[in-house]
């Protein structure tokens, strides 16, 4: 007699979905529900003109945003925050995959990739706007200079913790340098690769700020600086939530990617903590 045995998988009661997925809303927005109130109550009693109400930033946010400003500030900015992003993670990726590969690079360059990092970016701003003028050229290669290295070094420290055991079992079966890169190499260093990313994602908003608010007329940092010398309070509040929302645009589309990218590892998370 032969006995067989299979996996059966029981679908979760439509019930206890729509309340696990009413619980993780309630998670998500609670606290953040919770400090507008605290805000709110705050602002009313306070004499301040420097806090207003979340009531006045949202008029503001409206008046401000959403309009003309959104097509000569907002998608401006946006524009400059994807390309600079973009380039990071490019550059970082292939001079990390270069670099990590070859060990004599990786000991020549050190020492320059280590001093380079340590120079704030910002600091860099007044001497590229004189190679390249107040353009956004300019900005773009800001954040590039900043966001770049959160994914280069990562790239290498993911290339060179490669296991050596799965390195010559690749040299034993002859792959091509490109097959060995594809199917071993990025494998193997994408979960450091995905931490880079998401660093590099970060620096980038704060640098397209930053970098709006030197030599610029439009974008974001130029508008709020612009709202705040002329004690625009609530505008420029209104620019600050929109920088946060942006942010949280970023981390939710990264967590997308990252879910798909690296669903291999984290299945292996998984199996471990079972």
């Amino acid at each position: 007699m032969t006995l067989y045995t299979s996996t059966v998988v029981t679908p979760k009661p439509r019930s206890r979905r729509w309340a696990g997925l009413g619980s993780g809303i309630g998670y998500a927005l609670g606290f953040p529900l919770l400090l507008l109130v605290i805000w709110g109550v705050w602002s009313s009693f306070a004499t301040t003109p420097f806090f207003p109400s979340p009531l006045v930033i949202a008029e503001a946010f409206v008046e401000t945003w959403v309009g003309p400003a959104f097509v000569t500030d907002v998608l401006p900015s946006l524009g400059r925050l994807v390309v600079g992003a973009a380039l990071s993670i490019v550059v970082g990726i292939v001079a990390g995959l270069v670099i990590g590969l070859t060990r004599w690079l990786s000991e020549l360059l050190e020492p320059i990739l280590e001093f380079f990092r340590a120079i704030p970016p910002p600091v860099l701003i007044p001497i590229v706007a004189v190679l390249l003028g107040p353009t956004d050229s300019m900005k773009i290669v800001v954040i590039v200079a900043g966001s770049l290295w959160p994914v280069l070094l990562n790239t290498i420290d993911g290339v060179r913790a490669t296991d050596s055991v799965m390195t010559e079992t690749a040299r034993s079966f002859a792959l091509t340098p490109g097959e060995r890169i594809r199917y071993l190499v990025l494998p193997a260093a994408s979960p450091r690769i995905m931490t880079g990313v998401r660093q590099a994602l970060s620096i980038a908003l704060i640098l397209m700020v930053i970098s709006e608010m030197f030599y610029s007329s439009s974008g974001l940092g130029y508008r709020i600086v612009f709202f705040q010398r002329n004690y625009l309070i609530a505008e420029m509040w209104s620019g600050i939530v929109l920088l946060g929302l942006i942010g949280v645009l970023l981390a939710t589309i990264f967590g997308f990617v990252e879910r798909r990218v690296l669903r291999w590892y984290h299945g292996i998370k998984e199996v471990e903590r079972a």
